[in-house]
């Protein structure tokens, strides 16, 4: 694993410890994974907060299979986040699908607690576009935001970025990746950190995604796992627009 960055934030030692705010089970993989294996590789604390349970993967399935489903996903993560070397997570158990139609305040006062509980150095979590466009991915940076705003700590705050061009525009189109929205696209040089995963660091990310089989082996069926594997094998992450 390589780790680059700009500035003060260069590398990963001067993130300290980490609160990872998402939405649904295998959000924090796909976009971070490496980042949280190469921090707890290195004895940094990591806490993950997941909002839903990703019982809404499916929107054509029944209360019962919803509920099935979100015992499977509880399962798939929380073996993801043990091959991650993640021992610190919390569920907000809110509904999949639905974040954006609930009251913030209860969701909010969640977020406010954890921060002022791990004053984390840094907090990852979506920027406003959610990287896939995603409603509840947009409504977790919300909330993150506010949060924040409330919260006794100053974090540096680090959104997951894409880079252009694409590392495999054929595969986002195929499977659908940005048909909710696109993510914010940065220049290496605006980056704050990225890491580019090979080796060992690339095979452990790729193993805790597998381990969430019910949203992720369709595609490595469909796919591959060589062209998969590149597909996640960077990471790259920017502070918010607004404090640039």
């Amino acid at each position: 694993m390589h780790a680059t960055g700009v500035g003060t934030d260069r590398g990963l030692a001067a993130l300290g410890d980490v609160l990872a705010i998402w939405a649904h089970p295998d959000d924090e993989t796909y976009l971070a994974g490496g980042l949280f294996a190469g921090l707890r590789d290195v004895g940094t604390r990591v806490v993950c907060v997941t909002a839903t349970r990703g019982e809404a993967a499916d929107p054509a399935a029944g209360p019962g299979e919803r509920a099935a489903l979100a015992a499977v996903r509880t399962v798939e993560l929380e073996v993801a986040l043990e091959t991650l070397g993640v021992a610190e997570h919390h569920w907000l158990d809110c509904p999949d699908g639905a974040c954006a139609d609930l009251d913030p305040a209860g969701p909010v006062e969640r977020l406010t607690a954890l921060l002022d509980e791990v004053r984390p150095g840094t907090v990852v979590t979506f920027g406003p576009d959610g990287f896939t466009g995603h409603p509840d991915h947009r409504t977790v940076s919300s909330w993150t935001d506010l949060a924040l705003s409330r919260a006794g700590v100053t974090p540096r705050v680090l959104h997951p970025v894409a880079l252009e061009p694409a590392v495999d525009p054929k595969l986002d189109e195929d499977f659908g990746v940005f048909d909710l929205g696109r993510p914010r696209v940065c220049t290496e040089d605006e980056l704050a950190l990225q890491l580019r995963l090979a080796g060992a660091a690339l095979d452990r990310k790729v193993e805790a995604l597998l381990r969430q089989v019910s949203q992720t082996g369709g595609l490595v069926s469909a796919v591959g796992r060589e062209r998969f594997s590149a597909w996640v094998a960077t990471e790259s992450f920017a502070v918010p627009l607004a404090t640039r």
